[in-house]
């Protein structure tokens, strides 16, 4: 049974950093792309980043505002998401998805999803 786990969620402070973690278990995600999304009441799901589970390459949305970094070590199934620099617009529920289509940045490209993790921005 595939299985995502964000974490790392919680209250920053306007100016500071974010490093989510999505931990994979329960299959084999090699081939397969992990993604981080993020939605906030009313709107759709946004694309941040992808990255390719066995070869580490990587494909960002192309609003360099919501540019953040992607990196994964699969020894330790783990993907992570990270960004200096945090503004109020950042709040979010952020989100960690697993699908084979490479470079996707539609929330649809992804057949599994975790649960999320909210993430509030403020001074």
């Amino acid at each position: 049974q595939v299985k995502l786990v964000e974490s790392g969620g919680g209250w920053v402070q306007t100016g500071g950093s974010l490093r989510l973690s999505c931990a994979a278990s329960g299959w084999d995600f090699s081939g397969h792309w992990i993604g981080w999304f993020r939605q906030v009441p009313g709107n759709e799901r946004q694309f941040l980043a992808t990255i390719n589970w066995n070869t580490g390459d990587t494909y960002y949305t192309v609003s360099p505002e919501d540019r953040f970094a992607i990196t994964r070590d699969i020894n330790k199934n783990t993907v992570w998401l990270q960004r200096n620099n945090l503004s109020p617009e950042d709040t979010a529920v952020y989100y960690c998805a697993a699908g084979r289509n490479a470079y996707s940045d539609y929330a649809s490209g992804y057949a599994y999803w975790g649960q999320g993790t909210q993430v509030i921005v403020s001074s």
